[in-house]
């Protein structure tokens, strides 16, 4: 988002915030979702609900009408504040609700002390699916039944991961919105990792880092972005020594497989 859409959302956030003081933050992120997949399949309404040239007040009357049966008092009068608000497009209006939607679930994981392994679990699952073509493909084929999307992930990760991971993983595989299941993790850890003002950092390493090893990465890389800084350790036999880091689209690579590299190149020079 860019401009007036990303001073909104801003906003928007912030009013999330305010509700989530005095609503329940899982039922809250459910009832997002189902605007959100409103949102999605009717594509005139969108466009009416983020139209600039329409009063915002106009725009709050018509969620009104349409939505007080199903929403409660606390969802409705939030999604009420974000038509309000100006958008660019109307498509940024969708990803807003999406990210206020995901905001919710990460703060419920958060309420019960679980964020660390929400962020976990994300970062792990993305990594399975990555490394399992068949389970890759059976949740990013669109032609599969949305019911054998959901029984699958629910054999697989029923009472092994936390209530908001499953259904944040769900979410992604069944109303994907473009995205493969991958790319649909890493952005609801991004937004899980922004939820207390911290980076992401993904760690390759040819061997599992100790607890000592990870403490002190940890703090090198939180003073060198003066934030705080969460750990995906990914354990690759390819890397040949060393570790590689990737922050945003910063890559911090020290491998002996990239010193190779460079060796090799300043050699064909």
């Amino acid at each position: 988002m860019r401009g007036v859409s990303r001073a909104s959302l801003a906003e928007a956030k912030e009013r999330l915030e305010a509700v989530l003081s005095s609503a329940a933050p899982a039922a809250l992120g459910d009832e997002l979702f189902a605007v959100l997949h409103l949102l999605d399949r009717e594509h005139g309404l969108r466009r009416a609900l983020s139209d600039p040239a329409q009063p915002g007040e106009l725009k709050a009357a018509a969620v009104l009408d349409l939505l007080r049966d199903g929403l409660s008092a606390d969802t409705l009068g939030l999604v009420e504040d974000v038509v309000r608000l100006r958008w660019a497009r109307s498509l940024d209006l969708a990803e807003a609700v999406e990210t206020l939607a995901v905001t919710a679930l990460v703060a419920s994981a958060e309420a019960a002390r679980r964020l660390d392994d929400l962020e976990d679990e994300l970062f792990r699952f993305g990594r399975v699916v990555a490394a399992q073509a068949d389970l890759r493909r059976a949740l990013n084929d669109q032609s599969v039944a949305v019911d054998r999307k959901v029984r699958l992930l629910s054999d697989l990760l029923q009472g092994k991961v936390t209530d908001a991971t499953l259904r944040l993983v769900t979410e992604n595989a069944t109303y994907p919105r473009g995205r493969s299941l991958e790319r649909g993790l890493e952005l609801y850890g991004r937004i899980a990792a922004e939820r207390r003002s911290r980076l992401i950092a993904v760690v390759r390493t040819s061997v599992e880092l100790t607890e000592q090893q990870k403490t002190r990465l940890t703090a090198a890389l939180s003073a060198q972005y003066d934030r705080d800084i969460h750990l995906n350790i990914e354990v690759d036999p390819t890397v040949l020594g060393g570790l590689s880091v990737q922050i945003g689209d910063e890559e911090i690579d020290g491998t002996i497989q990239r010193r190779l590299g460079d060796a090799r190149r300043r050699l064909i020079r």
